[in-house]
């Protein structure tokens, strides 16, 4: 390789900002490589030598560098496996290469490989500061992208826990005033405290057994707990009477599913609890009010509110009547199996008191 004049080398120190960046070169020729140190110097650079991958591993491991200068040929391991190593462990730090002429195609390959650039032997100081000026402003680019991208990344966690949060805390909230609602209704009618409860834990459990998934389960329990929400237009004395209805007073205890369903209809739920109530008290066979719909036309979940609902009145006292209990209750909607009540949400209810998966809290 020809000398390089000192006067070249002199030439460059004001074509390049002088600071403390840190480069490594690998080299194993020793005069190679104390030229590549003082055209470094010269540039405004810090380096560091070593002859061998294993004493650059030593290196760059004891102290930070901003850029690697290896040569793809060395003895043992090569400069490009080495360039590997860096490039897996520290990704901050630049990699370029330094080839003959006739590893050119080596190193060009290297490219693909994450190394930012390649020098011939013999190299010109002036193209060697250039090239290594360039790496290393993509190095600061690259590594404000990654940054950038870190920050972004950090950015979409903290929303998306914040979400997270708010959800939560809305659901809390919508549960609060579901309750509140039941409770309105059974500050009314303290005859059938805790039937709204009951009916929507026995929905979910048949809901659960049919194999609905958690979503529609939630919609359940939430229909379940305001299905007699409409009983608020109902007078007190009504809802508490001690004996049968007369016919206009069983006219006027029909009203409540609409009246719910116009209350809940205003409710932006994520599912729809307001015609689930509105259909609770419909039948498969059209005989059931306040609309007449057949099977076809209702929801799954109204069908399973519907078991529910009849399941827990027949078991539990009501002010004209004892208890018939959960025997009766049960019989009730085998007899009526494929007639008034779905075929597998009846199937589905039977085998959770069956197999005791399923217990009303007064039983």
């Amino acid at each position: 390789m020809e000398p390089i004049a000192t006067s070249t080398i002199d030439s460059l120190t004001e074509s390049f900002e002088t600071g403390k960046v840190r480069i490594l070169i690998l080299e194993d020729e020793k005069p190679i490589q104390e030229i590549l140190r003082r055209i470094l110097a010269k540039g405004g650079y810090d380096s560091a030598g070593a002859s061998d991958a294993a004493e650059a591993r030593a290196a760059i491991q004891q102290q930070s560098f901003e850029l690697v200068l290896a040569d793809i040929n060395l003895p043992g391991e090569s400069g490009l496996s080495f360039a590997r190593w860096v490039h897996s462990k520290y990704p901050d730090t630049a990699l370029m290469m330094v080839t003959g002429v006739g590893d050119v195609d080596t190193a060009e390959e290297a490219l693909n490989q994450g190394i930012y650039g390649y020098v011939t032997k013999p190299f010109n100081p002036t193209d060697l500061l250039i090239r290594i000026s360039g790496a290393l402003k993509r190095r600061e680019q690259e590594i404000a992208s990654r940054t950038k991208s870190e920050d972004m990344k950090g950015e979409i966690s903290r929303k998306t826990e914040e979400l997270v949060q708010f959800s939560t805390r809305l659901k809390k909230a919508m549960d609060g005033i579901i309750h509140a609602m039941a409770l309105a209704i059974e500050s009314r009618d303290p005859y059938t405290a805790g039937h709204q409860q009951r009916v929507g834990e026995l929905a979910t459990a048949i809901a659960a057994k049919m194999g609905f998934e958690n979503e529609r389960i939630e919609a359940l329990r939430m229909a379940g707990i305001v299905h007699d929400l409409g009983k608020i237009s109902v007078p007190a004395e009504i809802l508490s009477k001690p004996t049968r209805l007369s016919a206009p007073e069983f006219e006027l205890i029909k009203t409540p599913s609409e009246t719910g369903y116009n209350i809940l209809k205003e409710i932006d739920f994520e599912w729809p609890i307001a015609e689930i109530v509105y259909q609770h008290h419909e039948r498969i066979d059209g005989s059931g009010y306040p609309r007449g719909l057949k099977g076809g036309d209702l929801l799954l979940e109204s069908k399973i509110i519907g078991v529910a609902d009849v399941v827990e009145a027949m078991a539990s006292h009501r002010p004209y009547r004892p208890a018939l209990g959960i025997d009766l209750a049960l019989k009730e909607i085998a007899n009526k199996r494929g007639n008034l009540y779905a075929t597998d949400v009846v199937d589905a209810c039977l085998a959770l008191f069956e197999h005791e998966e399923f217990r009303f809290d007064h039983d």
